[in-house]
């Protein structure tokens, strides 16, 4: 490969989107939308497998097992393999957009297969971003699911699933990362992203802070944050204090969370940057308040209420999931070329 590899890592709504248009606005780095390329790659069968799918997983499991290792270098040979297949399609995807050295990836179910990855890309640079577990949840359940944690929980237990796996990467020294704190980010921009592009190994760039006023970032509509970076320009304050806001006014949601918070391991929460004997200070320094107000009724906030409602209705009755089903075999007919 004649082009280096960057990973911005971080749970979903972690702030990475908004890292990641600080990144590309940078003259060296060429970003995008989140390809998703390493997600499936790692579940072929030789470092996991998948429980769902139409072949085997047990029996292939095994058999590429085998046939890897009567490889001349075994494993090495493999995670060879997946590199080249990862080395064309992000070299390509550089190609394509200009031909820069520097490919960031910012997919964050990546946090997930980190083991995986740092086989894969022993060399790679890798930016770990966090933000306060509290913050971040209460933003993953207001983003897609109306503020409805248990609907976000039911959907995804994100806590319990990136703090320990994103606490295990930032431990291991066989492939250091850069530990970033989102709240340090957006008070600190300019400090900070400096100390990343050191660690990239390419020179600082203060504009790149302003990534919305850049025109180097032609990016097509793809995955990543649905709401907030696109109508700022460059990081800010405003989100620090609204889960504080939300939990004051809600004894449910505080008590909630007291759970979520209860099942992680402590020593995590310290590697992430957010200590127990001080996680829980803002929301008590702020004391108890009213219920905040009722946000307006957004396009996107209808569009979310309406799948949350169509997608509840499809999993209680048989009838309305048969109707989907029908329809969706009928869309299938009609646009199969």
């Amino acid at each position: 490969m004649d082009h280096r590899m960057l990973f911005l890592i971080g749970a979903p709504r972690s702030g990475t989107t908004m890292l990641e248009r600080m990144l590309s606005a940078h003259s060296q780095i060429q970003g995008g939308p989140e390809p998703h390329l390493l997600t499936p790659l790692a579940h072929l069968g030789v470092w996991a497998k998948v429980d769902k799918a139409p072949y085997d997983p047990i029996l292939a499991a095994e058999a590429q097992r085998g046939f890897v290792e009567s490889l001349p270098h075994g494993k090495d040979d493999y995670w060879d393999a997946c590199r080249a297949y990862c080395g064309i399609l992000y070299g390509r995807h550089l190609e394509a957009n200009g031909g820069l050295k520097i490919c960031l990836d910012k997919t964050p179910a990546y946090g997930l297969i980190l083991p995986f990855i740092a086989k894969v890309y022993p060399d790679a640079k890798y930016v770990v971003l966090t933000r306060h577990p509290l913050a971040l949840f209460s933003s993953f359940a207001n983003s897609f699911f109306d503020g409805d944690y248990a609907a976000a929980q039911a959907h995804n237990p994100i806590l319990r699933r990136y703090v320990p796996a994103l606490a295990k990467f930032l431990r291991q020294k066989a492939v250091p990362p850069l530990h970033v704190r989102y709240e340090d980010l957006v008070q600190d921009a300019e400090k900070h992203f400096e100390r990343i592009c050191e660690y990239i190994g390419v020179p600082f760039e203060a504009d790149a802070v302003a990534y919305g006023n850049h025109k180097k970032d032609t990016r097509k509509e793809g995955l990543g944050d649905p709401i907030g970076v696109e109508k700022h320009s460059r990081p800010g304050t405003g989100s620090l204090g609204k889960w504080i806001e939300e939990l004051r006014g809600d004894a449910a949601k505080r008590a909630f969370m007291e759970a979520e918070i209860a099942a992680l391991d402590p020593d995590d929460l310290t590697t992430l940057g957010y200590p127990l004997d001080t996680l829980w200070t803002p929301l008590e320094e702020a004391g108890e308040a009213p219920p905040p107000k009722k946000a307006p009724l957004s396009r996107y906030r209808f569009q979310r209420k309406a799948i949350m409602k169509l997608r509840g209705a499809a999993q209680r009755s048989p009838a309305f999931r048969k109707l989907l089903e029908k329809t969706r075999l009928a869309a299938d007919v009609l646009l199969r070329e």
